[in-house]
């Protein structure tokens, strides 16, 4: 009789250094796949502890069996003082499981820990299955504010009940 691999579940993390290339990968991985890496991109790539991390925004990353498999970060915008779910990604190998929305439920959990009242996000309408699940973390399109990427035509907000 044969028997299916036990997995332990998908695992939510938070920044660790060591997942730095992991995390880069993930995003250039899509990115390049659907569109070209922009300044932007490039200045957060470059520097995720400087640009995210010791800007007030936070990493979360999807461990399986303690390999990186999904990522997605809380950027914050000094300048305006707000904040952005960005730099989502999941490995084409795990998509299809769940794993982005584990992603994005622990970044509103912790915004609303941190007394974070509203979320952005830029997308592309091209991503549906990104979109859907925008959608269903509660994501509203609204109208673009200042966006930051070209390849972006979907301009998306939540508002975080406390």
């Amino acid at each position: 009789m044969a028997t299916d691999k036990i997995h332990p579940p998908v695992k939510i993390t938070r920044w660790d250094r060591r997942y730095r290339d992991d995390f880069i990968h993930l995003n250039r991985e899509w990115i390049e796949k659907f569109f070209c890496l922009e300044e932007s991109d490039l200045k957060i790539l470059g520097d995720p502890e400087g640009e995210i991390i010791r800007k007030g925004g936070e990493i979360f990353l999807a461990l399986d069996d303690g390999k990186v498999v999904g990522c997605c970060a809380l950027v914050y915008h000094p300048e305006t003082g707000r904040h952005e779910l960005a730099k989502m990604a999941v490995s084409p190998t795990a998509q299809g499981r769940g794993i982005g929305f584990l992603l994005g439920t622990a970044l509103l959990e912790y915004s609303r820990e941190h007394g974070i009242t509203d979320i952005f996000l830029e997308a592309n309408t091209r991503l549906e299955a990104s979109v859907r699940l925008y959608y269903k973390l509660g994501f509203q399109k609204v109208e673009a504010k200042n966006p930051a990427y070209n390849r972006c035509n979907l301009y998306m907000e939540k508002i975080l009940e406390r």
